[in-house]
């Protein structure tokens, strides 16, 4: 072997090693940098309520009365949201049937194929109660 191709093979194996480095650095920086956010994303509706309860407790001193208040107020407003949650079920559920309504038995299965994708996108998407 000529000290040319030596030097080249050197030269190709540095390379090498140095992508491999920065692709390990990138892809070990991106967890630790979304693993916080990951972890609260995984978090319930309730525990994330809580959570903030209790930190605005902490930060504004709020009394056991206020506290108590708070979570009324913030229960209250799950509801009215479960409440509309539940409307825009019906309202999808409405619109997809007059979409059936408009398409062949031959486009019908493709259209179920295509609502059952968006729904496993939204359950993944959506936080657990």
């Amino acid at each position: 072997m000529n000290e040319a191709t030596a030097k080249q093979r050197a030269a190709v194996w540095v390379a090498v090693v140095f992508l491999l480095g920065a692709a390990l650095g990138g892809v070990v920086g991106y967890i630790f940098a979304h693993r916080g956010v990951s972890a609260n994303i995984m978090l319930s509706v309730s525990q994330r309520r809580a959570q903030k309860v209790e930190e605005l407790t902490r930060v504004a001193h709020l009394s056991p009365d206020q506290r108590q208040q708070l979570e009324g107020i913030l229960n209250d407003l799950h509801a009215q949201y479960k409440t509309l949650d539940d409307e825009r079920d019906q309202d999808r559920q409405k619109s997809r049937n007059r979409i059936r309504g408009i398409l062949t038995q031959d486009q019908i299965p493709a259209f179920e194929e295509f609502l059952r994708k968006m729904d496993e996108e939204r359950k993944r998407m959506t936080p657990p109660q």
